[in-house]
């Protein structure tokens, strides 16, 4: 039987204290027989003890923090590969090209360090990132792999999917500083984007970071319902849409870096 944490502490705390107790306590006795000498000896034997059974439980409880860490992380990792697989499942299923999903991630992430982002807020980039059109698990094929343009009634419920994806992310505790992604990537600068017509800075940062991301992406890869564009068509877009679609910030910011991203996200191992 495997003994809790808090258990296995307290018991090697009090084995120890014990042994100190009774080994120093007849130590002593047998070694100093002036009574006065005793007291004071006692007090020097009760300040080691203090100091070793304080040392000792630092030391313990820092060992059952980063076990509890390590613990965290592999359970975290294992949610992570979870998502990734159900990624691939819905690339698959909407016809995106090969690694779309984790493109976009590495890409992101690396426009998201050269905004300054660091800790949590990367993140919550890179789930963000990685769950960007969750929401659209609840459309139907024939809106999401349609090839031609989509009709009002399409359109309509084709803007549902950033709120649905976002109620969904609100229900798992780890992956609801990420929803800002998924409910937001489709908003746009000048406020006419959807779903809740934000402007400019009140669209939070780690979706205008993306949105970025998302449109050189979308631009630069086939769609069943377009083919790839020109590299150099698709950089006088993202200029042209600073200001209007784009954060142009974020875009200036992506252009000047754009041979370091681009190798980010065409190269997995980089």
């Amino acid at each position: 039987m495997s003994l809790s944490p808090q258990l296995r502490t307290a018991g090697i705390y009090i084995v120890v204290s014990a042994a100190w107790i009774w080994f120093s306590g007849h130590l002593l006795g047998n070694l100093v027989h002036d009574p006065h000498r005793i007291i004071q000896y006692q007090i020097f034997k009760g300040w080691f003890f203090v100091l070793g059974t304080g040392l000792l439980l630092y030391w313990l409880i820092g060992r059952t923090v980063r076990h509890l860490e390590d613990a965290s992380q592999r359970l975290l990792d294992g949610h992570e590969q979870a998502l990734h697989v159900l990624v691939e499942a819905m690339d698959a299923r909407h016809k995106e090209t090969s690694d779309h999903s984790e493109r976009v991630v590495r890409m992101a992430l690396g426009l998201a360090r050269l905004a300054g982002l660091e800790g949590d807020a990367l993140r919550d980039i890179k789930f963000g990132a990685l769950l960007h059109d969750i929401g659209k698990l609840a459309l139907p094929d024939a809106i999401l792999i349609k090839p031609g343009k989509l009709d009002e009634d399409e359109t309509r419920l084709m803007r549902t999917h950033p709120h649905i994806g976002y109620d969904m992310l609100q229900r798992i505790d780890f992956l609801r500083g990420a929803s800002a992604i998924p409910y937001s990537h489709h908003e746009r600068w000048d406020g006419t984007g959807y779903p809740q017509g934000l402007e400019g800075e009140d669209i939070p940062l780690a979706a205008r970071i993306f949105s970025v991301v998302d449109v050189w992406d979308a631009l630069s890869f086939p769609r069943v319902y377009k083919p790839a564009w020109p590299e150099p068509d698709v950089l006088s877009y993202l200029k042209g849409a600073a200001g209007s679609q784009l954060d142009p910030r974020l875009v200036q910011l992506f252009l000047d870096n754009y041979a370091l991203l681009k190798t980010l996200a065409l190269n997995p191992t980089t």
